[in-house]
């Protein structure tokens, strides 16, 4: 019988404070021991909140042999100065999306990785929902055929303030690394390849620098696409759609499902729908579950893949906008 994984987090965001911090007290193969913060009131104030037994600095919580992991939880412009203090460490890592702000990051991150033998994960929750993996099921039992396209919309009105990180470029702000990067996970979970061509156009703010809106075109081999659009400047929007020659199948709410919220999926065939409604699922504990499973051999998980997967795409995405054309990739 394996111990429950203890696990040490970093830094006291909303998300942590929401969803993360729950996540791991909860869940099945993990506990949390200790939480660190930048202001030593704060990591008090959460630590009494949610009787987290040790609290201090990112740095004491790097340093406490009791801990196995951390779950990183900063602006993503610092996450790479902290996967890679928490890897020389010797804690595998939990990092919250979008871990990078570019693919050398991310190949910074996980060569200091495996050179400390410890894994990382981007932590896109959404992953772990079973609505996804019926989804993949419908696909795998020809369903709807040859899958040739996937469409995807994420998005939601979005008020400017000075305080929040997302209209801070500095802090790797912007609607790409915050809700794109979802469209572009989800593209990877069904097609499973990399794409041959990506072609975008990010909608830039002249005074915050950030991207508030965008549109993205990824062509994958065999002539299959995908297209989504993402952004702050919407009415709210969270689904993807898989065309494929016979049917479709639609996620009607794709990634942010709150705990006590069923899902539907819908399969478009014959001129019917039938409505596939999925139970209320915490998937952010289900990511953890995973992630700790992955770690402790139960299950194979290829995370640092995936994490330099997605990081070359999203940086195809910038690059494509700025060029207005076509990026291919090798």
């Amino acid at each position: 019988m394996n111990l429950k994984m203890k696990f040490g987090v970093i830094g006291c965001s909303e998300i942590a404070k929401k969803s993360g911090i729950l996540a791991i007290k909860n869940s099945k193969n993990s506990t949390l021991q200790s939480l660190g913060s930048r202001s030593n009131l704060k990591a008090k104030r959460f630590a009494k909140q949610f009787s987290i037994p040790e609290f201090g600095s990112y740095e004491e919580v790097l340093e406490n042999d009791k801990i196995d992991a951390v779950y990183i939880s900063l602006p993503i412009s610092l996450h790479e100065k902290w996967v890679l203090k928490a890897a020389k460490f010797g804690k595998h890592i939990l990092c919250e999306k979008s871990a990078t702000i570019s693919k050398d990051s991310a190949k910074k991150m996980i060569k200091e990785c495996k050179k400390n033998d410890v894994r990382i994960m981007e932590n896109f929750v959404f992953k772990f929902h079973p609505q996804h993996k019926k989804i993949i099921d419908m696909i795998n039992k020809n369903f709807i055929g040859n899958v040739n396209s996937f469409h995807g919309k994420y998005g939601f009105n979005l008020q400017k303030t000075k305080q929040n990180f997302r209209f801070n470029k500095k802090l790797g702000g912007g609607s790409l690394n915050d809700v794109g990067c979802y469209l572009v996970a989800a593209s990877q979970f069904i097609f499973k390849n990399m794409p041959v061509s990506v072609y975008s156009n990010l909608e830039i703010d002249k005074n915050s620098k950030i991207d508030e809106c965008g549109h993205v075109i990824l062509t994958y081999p065999k002539n299959k696409i995908t297209n989504f659009s993402f952004g702050y400047k919407n009415y709210f929007q969270s689904t993807y759609e898989i065309w494929g020659e016979r049917g479709t199948i639609v996620s009607e709410r794709a990634f942010n499902v709150k705990n006590k919220t069923s899902v539907s999926v819908k399969l478009h065939k014959n001129d019917k729908i039938k409505d596939v409604r999925i139970k209320p699922v915490n998937q952010f504990q289900l990511a953890i579950e995973g992630f700790t499973d992955v770690i402790q051999g139960k299950k194979k998980g290829n995370f640092e893949k995936d994490l330099l997967d997605q990081s070359l795409i999203m940086d195809s995405i910038r690059e494509s906008s700025v060029k207005r054309k076509v990026i291919f990739l090798k």
